[in-house]
């Protein structure tokens, strides 16, 4: 246990001084820090400067004739559209709207511009419907009404407990925001630090300092502090994020507000995050080990490792379906099959209450998944690891298990 120690502190102080685990570690909360402040300065850049914009209408009905003043939207009467026309080509105007007799009947107007557009700026329709709406209930309901008819609805939706009080953990966008970001974060960590230890491996193959590691250490203490060691590294990297978080989020709600200040980290889901990336890294680590062994170079390793993390990276490809139906039976089965399991329950985390039972039964195939292939991965790289040229094929390393 003294070498694979050794082997431990080797691969822990070799791998936190890589300069690319040193740029993913720190470029992660750099980058979302720089999104927030481009964020901040294009939210500052676009904000309505109070100026009033000017829509003119013709009506051909003669209902339209209060509520012009749209906040900061005003809509100018014109008698003609040729008046209109003028208006619009001096500028006085920034585009106007006739409403035909016919409207009432078809509820279709025309809007004239100078500008190329797909469709209307939405602030505008808003207030042409509003002053419509508005003139259309005059003497029929009250202002306030009006405006109540006008506005939209809000509905806010409170979360309660199996006892019937309001819970302390309520939902919502800003929720479901940081698990979505955080699964993306945790697969960036697993599949890099599973990257590294392939390339270790692989060079060391190529070079032979394999054969001179494993005429002073064992094949179990070399895999055991070679998997230990950079999965330390690696969940190095996730507790800087983990601590730059809430330092982001407060930045974030600050400069930029809405859905973002109402994301909040709760001591459950930062567990869940330690647990699932400890498991996740071990489980490839323990792929990726027996990659390397198999593969006489780091570069056809890396190829063949690609089948593995696509697979792992099936849950963000079906995002949508695991925020619009998180307990559907893909997303169970997702959370429960290893490979896609850290990924998965992590991004679950912001769309619902992933039951008890599911989690059990994710940690437990994930544990026997990865004890099972640890001593599978010991018989191959005993067999394996230390020839050379071409890869074996399947059926060899079946009856290489068989007969071992």
């Amino acid at each position: 246990m003294n070498k694979a120690l050794l082997v431990f502190k080797h691969e822990f102080k070799g791998m936190m001084t890589r300069r690319g685990f040193i740029i993913m570690t720190f470029i992660v909360p750099l980058a979302f820090f720089l999104i927030i402040a481009v964020s901040h300065v294009i939210t500052g850049a676009f904000a309505p400067s109070g100026e009033i914009t000017k829509i003119g209408f013709v009506d051909n009905t003669g209902g339209f004739t209060k509520y012009n003043d749209q906040g900061s939207i005003y809509l100018a009467p014109f008698t003609t559209t040729d008046d209109a026309n003028k208006a619009l080509i001096k500028n006085d105007v920034k585009a106007y709207i006739v409403i035909g007799s016919s409207y009432y009947t078809t509820n279709v107007i025309n809007y004239y511009t100078l500008e190329k557009q797909l469709v209307p700026p939405t602030e505008i329709v808003t207030a042409i419907k509003h002053f419509m709406t508005s003139n259309m209930l005059e003497g029929k309901l009250s202002p306030s009404e009006i405006q109540l008819v006008n506005g939209s609805l809000g509905v806010v939706s409170i979360r309660l407990t199996d006892t019937g009080v309001v819970s302390t953990e309520q939902g919502g966008v800003g929720d479901l925001i940081l698990p979505m970001v955080f699964a993306v974060l945790l697969y960036i960590a697993i599949v890099f630090s599973s990257s590294y230890l392939i390339q270790g491996l692989g060079d060391e193959k190529e070079n032979r300092l394999i054969e001179v590691l494993l005429s002073s250490v064992s094949t179990r203490q070399l895999i055991i502090g070679k998997v230990l060691g950079m999965g330390a590294a690696g969940l190095i990297s996730v507790l800087v994020w983990l601590v730059c978080t809430p330092f982001l989020l407060n930045y974030a709600s600050s400069s930029i507000g809405g859905i973002l200040s109402s994301i909040h980290l709760s001591p459950g889901f930062l567990l869940m995050c330690l647990v699932y990336f400890l498991l996740g890294y071990l489980l490839f680590a323990v792929i990726s080990t027996c990659i390397g062994a198999i593969t006489p170079s780091a570069r056809e390793g890396q190829q063949l490792a690609t089948i593995f993390t696509l697979m792992a990276a099936v849950p963000l490809w079906f995002s949508s379906l695991i925020i619009m139906y998180p307990n559907s039976p893909v997303c169970v089965f997702l959370t429960i099959f290893p490979v896609t399991a850290p990924v998965t329950l992590i991004a679950r985390l912001g769309s619902t209450d992933v039951p008890v039972w599911q989690i059990l039964v994710s940690v437990a195939v994930l544990l026997v998944t990865i004890t099972v292939g640890l001593l599978v991965t010991v018989k191959i790289v005993r067999t394996f690891l230390l020839m050379y040229g071409k890869r074996p094929s399947l059926s060899v390393i079946l009856r290489s298990l068989k007969s071992g």
